[in-house]
């Protein structure tokens, strides 16, 4: 049995892809079918074995916290109409895990949210989930994947696929050397490389296994790119220190902060749901 139970997930980003939508509903938040996309995350956390979320919100993103929350109005309703499934679907969201929140007060970039978590994670290895990355999988979950990773070797894991030469600069790409199928021991990493700087394509894709020991290096509060705090440049001095390693995973990843990203989610989940997959199959053909 793995020893990581507690997961991070940053949502506090305006999600700026997505305006004017997101002026009042987080991204997060948007729908696919009937379920919020965070649903979805912390889902793939819970069945990976988490039982410990932190989200680092913000000023704008309480309807997030209120999605966790008991909603006891709403189940006195469902409970007088009868509507039995929907009622204990409702009571299972606010008992999914052990939630708490809390606020990154300055948008200084992903690693300085992580920074917030320090207090949570103490000396314990964690996961990182970033909640604009939806990752489907088959077989076994994307973080479950990365920590069997972790067990077997030590060391924190990043999660990692192939993208394609043209699209190296909207990520953080590793060099690593193949230690056996699907698994490399990082080296070097740089993040958003030009196609001249990139040292390969694998990309790091919204799934970390991380060590305690990356908050030492987070306080130095180093300025990367774009005058943020760059979790990939801590990440690059942990992997001075100590095994970092990257697994290219098994799953479909949608970039549910970009619009073709979002609607390729939304029709692959609803090709999955018996209730429409037929009318909808019969929707497509006909377009």
């Amino acid at each position: 049995m793995s020893l990581i139970k507690k997961a991070v997930i940053p949502v506090a980003g305006f999600g700026t892809r997505f305006l004017p939508a997101t002026k009042s509903i987080p991204k997060e938040m948007m729908p696919i079918l009937d379920k919020p996309t965070i649903h979805y995350i912390v889902q793939e956390a819970i069945d990976s074995g988490i039982t410990d979320i932190l989200f680092v919100t913000s000023k704008h993103k309480k309807c997030i916290e209120d999605y966790f929350d008991n909603f006891r109005e709403l189940e006195d309703i469902l409970e007088i109409s009868k509507n039995y499934e929907m009622l204990n679907t409702i009571r299972d969201i606010s008992s999914m895990a052990n939630i708490s929140f809390v606020r990154q007060k300055e948008q200084k970039g992903l690693g300085h949210a992580i920074y917030q978590a320090k207090t949570f994670v103490g000396s314990d290895p964690f996961c990182v989930l970033l909640g604009d990355d939806l990752i489907c999988s088959d077989k076994k979950p994307c973080l479950k994947q990365l920590i069997d990773v972790y067990d077997e070797y030590g060391g924190s894991v990043l999660g990692v696929q192939d993208v394609d030469l043209k699209d190296v600069s909207k990520y953080g790409i590793i060099d690593g050397t193949e230690v056996c199928e699907n698994l490399y021991e990082v080296k070097n990493l740089i993040e958003k490389p030009s196609i001249e700087e990139a040292p390969s394509n694998k990309a790091i894709l919204g799934r970390y296994v991380i060590s305690h020991n990356i908050f030492k290096f987070l306080e130095q509060s180093l300025v990367g790119k774009n005058g943020e705090i760059q979790l990939t440049d801590s990440i690059l001095k942990l992997v001075s220190n100590e095994n970092v390693y990257a697994y290219n995973f098994e799953g479909n990843r949608y970039d549910i902060g970009n619009k073709l990203g979002y609607l390729k989610a939304m029709i692959d989940y609803a090709l999955k749901d018996d209730s429409i997959n037929q009318e909808l199959r019969g929707y497509l053909k006909e377009r």
